[in-house]
């Protein structure tokens, strides 16, 4: 694995010689933009490997993307690598139809400490609650980003993270009536602790939710990818592409409704992604991932 490889995988061009917050971001930046999040590999009869030199191989040389366990930990590879004070943390995605956390760890992040604060590193959320930039780790301070204020709450050693959403416009309001009224004003994502984690204990979740009927991931196809003003995903059928604060602190959504034709070239054209195998698209769960 060659870190100059991983930096023209994400078109990053700039120093690197100081470990420090602005790199940080840089780097964390052109790794959202360039790399997918996506689950397209349950889809298109693969399986999701947690192995660091595999994760390497589909990200930076077949130019694919990958979900939570793949994205951070490759990222957590090219920060140690560039001298970063890295630690892997799992956390419980919130799931707004339960109105509950996940049971169990489903989530892989990074806390990076530098000069004696700690900062988390989320390069594997996808979505519209995907982080654009490190957040410092402190309670109840409002953390402004691109896609909106986000902000962590901390109670007994349990750290929450939240957005603050912003009100969306959706010229075709017709393809998706969950978007036309949206009472949701902030957004719980998920719970971490800051126990200290390693890439084997995430095993069973990598396993369970690639297999389980019930998965989000085995009931959805999904690839997102951030953008320089937005964020775009491809779910099942459906194509779908934010920018942010379009207009008065508000979002614009625009929505397409795709032929089966048109799937292999849109992931193509919008994700730069190719596909060895044949995707069978798939959203059979009613669940909004925005």
């Amino acid at each position: 694995m060659d870190i100059k490889e991983y930096f023209a995988r994400i078109s990053y061009r700039g120093s690197y010689d100081k470990p420090d917050l602005e790199t940080l971001t840089e780097i964390f930046q052109h790794h959202i933009q360039a790399v997918p999040f996506e689950n397209l590999s349950i889809h298109c009869g693969e399986s999701i490997e947690l192995d660091l030199a595999a994760t390497y191989d589909k990200i930076v040389r077949k130019k694919r993307g990958g979900w939570c366990m793949e994205n951070n930990h490759l990222l957590s590879w090219a920060l140690k690598t560039l001298g970063y004070n890295v630690t892997l943390l799992a956390a419980n995605v919130y799931v707004p139809e339960h109105d509950m956390y996940a049971a169990d760890m489903d989530h892989l992040l990074l806390k990076v400490v530098l000069h004696d604060k700690s900062y988390i590193v989320d390069g594997g959320f996808g979505m519209a609650y995907q982080l654009w930039q490190p957040m410092e780790l402190i309670s109840g301070k409002d953390q402004p980003q691109m896609p909106g204020i986000f902000r962590f709450l901390e109670e007994n050693g349990t750290w929450y993270l939240e957005k603050v959403k912003r009100k969306q416009y959706v010229p075709n309001q017709s393809d998706n009536a969950s978007h036309n009224v949206d009472k949701e004003v902030c957004r719980r994502i998920y719970l971490f602790t800051l126990q200290p984690r390693d890439i084997e204990e995430f095993r069973a979740s990598n396993l369970h939710l690639q297999t389980a009927p019930d998965s989000l991931f085995v009931t959805k196809s999904i690839c997102s990818l951030q953008t320089a003003d937005g964020v775009r995903a491809l779910i099942g059928w459906k194509l779908t592409e934010i920018k942010y604060n379009y207009k008065d602190n508000m979002d614009l959504v625009e929505i397409r409704i795709l032929a089966d034709e048109e799937i292999e070239k849109t992931l193509k054209k919008k994700f730069n992604i190719t596909l060895d195998k044949k995707l069978v698209p798939i959203n059979t769960s009613r669940l909004s991932l925005f």
